[in-house]
């Protein structure tokens, strides 16, 4: 550096420049990778979905509308497996109660109609348990009271009778109706085009899992016969709603 030239920049003088513009720069940015962090899926251990049997569950086995559910990402968290029979691919850009955005990619499996959410409905935590269960997947049209106030009636939705929350599963389970204030978490899911199979991966969105420990973990522990009900998944178990719970209300 010809340090007679007035055209350069002392090289203190220069650092200090480089560190403002890449603070100043930071500061513009940094909305912009809140938001994709916020998309970011949070990982647990990938975990293959498999019949009673123990046998592979392929995206051809499930029937178009059957309440499915598995325990995903620990062993007392229920969450639905549905096959909506229609193409879930677009998108949808949605907002946790605490405001943070996340992206749901849409269904997986040949035609992007499987899709997978917590059960744990985002009011009050109700949830499919042994004897009863007030949340469900209506593949049929159920009439509802829209966010808006309007009435209306329509098929495909995931229904919680507590509190009438209604959520869309093909928009990656947002709110249709009723006081939810957020989403269910959704269960991303991996479908291997050579084999057929499922996996569970990880969640979208506002997860719940703290809170319901807190409020139910007494009875989880008794109804799973274990204290851990933070064990994390290794395999799957898929069954159909009916089998593991005695009685669903509809509403």
């Amino acid at each position: 550096m010809d340090r007679d030239d007035p055209t350069c920049i002392p090289r203190r003088q220069f650092v200090q420049l480089c560190a403002s513009v890449s603070a100043g720069a930071l500061a513009c940015v940094s909305p912009l990778l809140l938001a994709q962090n916020a998309s970011t899926l949070k990982p647990y251990r990938r975990a293959p979905l498999l019949d009673a049997f123990g046998l592979p569950i392929k995206a051809a086995d499930l029937k178009v509308g059957e309440n499915y559910v598995f325990y995903y990402p620990y062993v007392s968290t229920p969450c639905f497996l549905i096959n909506l029979g229609v193409p879930a691919h677009p998108p949808a850009d949605l907002l946790t109660e605490k405001g943070a955005s996340y992206r749901w990619n849409g269904g997986v499996g040949p035609q992007h109609a499987i899709v997978a959410y917590s059960a744990i409905c985002a009011h009050k935590m109700s949830h499919p348990a042994k004897e009863v269960s007030f949340i469900n997947y209506r593949h049929a049209p159920a009439a509802f009271k829209r966010s808006d106030g309007l009435d209306t009636k329509q098929p495909g939705v995931i229904y919680c009778c507590s509190e009438k929350s209604v959520y869309d599963p093909a928009q990656g389970a947002k709110v249709l109706g009723g006081p939810a204030k957020q989403p269910l978490a959704a269960i991303h899911l991996e479908h291997d085009d050579k084999t057929g199979m499922l996996y569970a991966t990880g969640t979208y969105g506002g997860e719940m899992f703290e809170r319901f420990f807190s409020e139910f973990g007494h009875r989880l522990m008794l109804e799973f016969r274990t204290k851990n009900l933070r064990a994390e998944v290794e395999k799957a178990t898929v069954m159909p709603l009916a089998k593991i719970c005695r009685n669903q209300i509809l509403c």
